[in-house]
């Protein structure tokens, strides 16, 4: 690839960060309209739980087949596709006369979704080639998810009071149509050297597992747990986890690469990433109701009172990569475990008669946990591991956060799901499962990081490393094997 001037790297930096921004905006921007949908299309809790579900369960299903993906047949393509994706996802969402309309359009934002931030990670990395400016680039692009946090809420509450829900699906309209004008304009076209195979059977059952589990949860409130569809699914998801067990370790490039998890930092990241974002997505799917429905406010006002987790996550995140780079991630994880403990705990006093200070004072530690608990998972993640598996394993990463707010909203509207109709002091009655659970995912994150973090656990992580350093050996001569533009030639 040609070097780029320094106008169109940056360029190309703002129009990844577009994509990001509306990536993780959808997530918090819907959960502040959530009432309001309920209201306009005679909802049921579950429904509202699938039409947040639908998306996050797409994004943490695909997201390593969307990166591989991009990496053999071009970056800037695949993100175009997502981009329209996404769009045209987004236009049938406000569009949606019914709830499952809805959920169907939120599927297709999610696919699309899936197609932009590991992809646009991959493009910024590609596009600086400078050590010094490509760090500093990825730390803008890792802000933007903090700064979507904050946004969302906000600018959700504001159209759903000024406009109506369907424009917090329109808003992003415009915003997807400017980014492919621009990734046709500036944004290169980049392949990776040796890219991972496809991996359809893998695929098929992560899909499997992760579909079997939330339906699962979700409908077990209407069909109870005895039901025979609720065990099947649970059944299904079993023999899925087999099959990965027994599948992915015969295969060469797999979609999981299950020897990874030998390392104890590595499979501490994964369960510390699917136990924070069940905690967060929790609080907020629960948190907006409690706001809207016990508290009476509005939605702009109940998005409001989520600023202050926003803007926690924008000051702290920066600041914590740079302390987790000089002291490694012990603290950062320690801190933000205890800060979600407390805020779950904190929570449990929570009514409609509970002072608004006192809320948003329980909201910062929200804030506090989200914005110190990110960069030391990522760290974690790919500490000691080979650059032939860091995008792997930065991947994974990602997708238990995904698997991690999906099932955060399908066990809280589990729970507080048959109290909703009640609404009142049973609403809150019902809200102090969910925050039972959130302390006890604090704990564990405070015993993984304990446990992630010793002289045994890195031993470890270097000897996982070490299963893998064939694959650096052979990946020198492999390149010869492509052209210029990233296309294999022939053998």
């Amino acid at each position: 690839m040609p070097e780029l001037s320094q106008h169109r790297r940056f360029l190309a930096l703002a129009i990844c960060c577009a994509s990001v921004v509306v990536v993780v905006m959808d997530i918090s921007i819907v959960n502040v309209a959530l009432p309001a949908i309920r209201r306009d299309l005679h909802a049921s809790e579950s429904g509202l739980q699938w039409t947040v579900d639908a998306y996050t369960l797409v994004l943490a299903g695909f997201l390593v087949l969307a990166g591989s993906t991009a990496d053999r047949i071009g970056r800037r393509r695949v993100f175009q596709v997502g981009l329209a994706a996404f769009g045209v996802g987004s236009l049938l969402c406000g569009l949606a006369p019914s709830i499952g309309w809805l959920i169907a359009a939120r599927a297709l934002q999610g696919i699309g979704g899936t197609m932009l931030n590991p992809v646009a990670m991959a493009i910024t990395v590609s596009t600086f080639p400078d050590p010094a400016e490509r760090a500093r680039a990825i730390g803008v692009f890792g802000s933007m998810s903090g700064l979507a946090l904050a946004l969302g809420p906000i600018l959700g509450g504001a159209l759903v009071d000024g406009l109506g829900w369907r424009f917090v699906f329109w808003v992003n309209v415009p915003i997807v149509a400017v980014a492919i004008v621009g990734t046709v304009l500036f944004v290169p076209e980049s392949r990776a050297v040796r890219a991972r195979r496809f991996d359809p059977v893998g695929q098929t059952l992560v899909i499997l597992v992760l579909a079997g589990v939330i339906y699962a949860i979700i409908e077990s409130k209407v069909l109870g747990w005895s039901s025979p569809i609720i065990l099947g699914l649970l059944a299904v998801a079993m023999l899925g986890v087999l099959g990965v067990l027994g599948y992915e370790p015969r295969r060469a490039d797999p979609l999981l690469e299950l020897r990874l998890f030998r390392s104890v930092p590595f499979s501490s990241a994964i369960l510390m990433a699917l136990f924070a974002l069940c905690g967060f997505s929790a609080f907020l799917f629960v948190s907006t109701q409690y706001l809207q429905d016990v508290r009476d406010m509005s939605a702009l006002a109940a998005g409001l009172c989520m600023l202050p987790v926003g803007l926690l996550v924008v000051a702290l995140s920066p600041r914590t990569g740079r302390l987790v780079g000089a002291r490694g991630p012990k603290l950062p994880l320690t801190v933000s475990g205890i800060a979600l403990v407390l805020g779950g705990a904190a929570s449990l006093w929570l009514d409609a008669a509970t002072p608004l200070p006192a809320v948003l004072a329980t909201y910062l530690l929200f804030g506090v946990f989200l914005g110190t608990v990110n960069p030391p998972i990522t760290n974690t993640a790919v500490a000691g591991m080979p650059r032939s598996m860091a995008g792997v394993a930065a991947s994974l990463a990602s997708t238990g956060r995904q698997t991690g707010t999906t099932l955060g909203v399908a066990i809280a509207g589990t729970i507080v799901g048959p109290a909703l109709a009640r609404g009142g002091t049973a609403y809150t009655r019902a809200e102090r499962g969910v925050w039972w659970l959130v302390v006890g995912l604090g704990v564990g994150i405070l015993i993984l990081a304990l446990l992630s973090t010793g002289r045994r656990a890195m031993d470890t992580a270097a000897r996982a490393a070490a299963l893998f350093e064939e694959v650096d050996q052979d990946a020198e001569p492999r390149t010869a094997s492509y052209t210029a533009d990233g296309r294999r030639r022939g053998h």
